[in-house]
């Protein structure tokens, strides 16, 4: 039995918070017990924090407005991420485009609402939905320097031939909450 450690980072609402919260926290997958040690956000309005009290999951709040730059604010995150000694940082929904001083040393995995690598960056769900592709989905990738750039970890799409944006954006939901969790644990049991 191990027990790796986990956090994770977040910016909004936390629904891919609370979903990895309640499907990997404390429990055990084969011979891999996850602990989410706390969750790192970068609003302190965000409503993620609520979602991850009530779980027990303490969360630091690092206000990117009160840095000086994107290297002051992502030197801060990587002292408070190692200072944690997680074997993994999970970006759900984590606003903000980080520079090679995180990069280059935290290992971390980021979801993203399309099939890499398209669509990368920002507006990628309305892009993908107005795409005449006729397959949408999720993927779940290594986080590097080029944003939504690193080696895909794991992938899922649907049929989004007959949908409206609503019903669209709810499956791209769904498909993130089925993915993201089996997509850690695979993570951590390699390493």
């Amino acid at each position: 039995m191990s027990l790796k450690k986990v956090v994770i980072l977040f910016s909004g609402e936390g629904s891919n918070l609370e979903n990895l919260i309640a499907t990997l926290h404390q429990k055990t997958f084969g011979t891999t017990t996850i602990e989410v040690v706390a969750a790192i956000t970068n609003k302190p309005t965000a409503k993620g924090i609520e979602k991850a009290n009530k779980y027990g999951v303490d969360s630091i709040i690092l206000d990117h407005t009160e840095f000086d730059s994107r290297e002051a604010f992502d030197t801060k995150l990587v002292e408070t991420i190692q200072n944690l000694e997680v074997e993994l940082t999970v970006m759900a929904g984590f606003m903000r485009i980080l520079t090679p001083i995180f990069t280059n040393n935290i290992q971390a995995i980021n979801i993203h609402p399309s099939l890499l690598p398209l669509f990368k960056g920002a507006s990628a769900l309305e892009r993908s939905f107005e795409s005449d592709m006729q397959v949408a989905g999720v993927s779940v990738h290594e986080v590097i320097t080029e944003v939504d750039g690193g080696k895909i970890i794991a992938q899922k799409c649907f049929d989004k031939s007959e949908m409206d944006f609503a019903t669209f954006k709810a499956k791209i939901h769904q498909t993130e909450h089925e993915i993201f969790p089996e997509a850690v644990i695979k993570v951590l049991q390699t390493i």
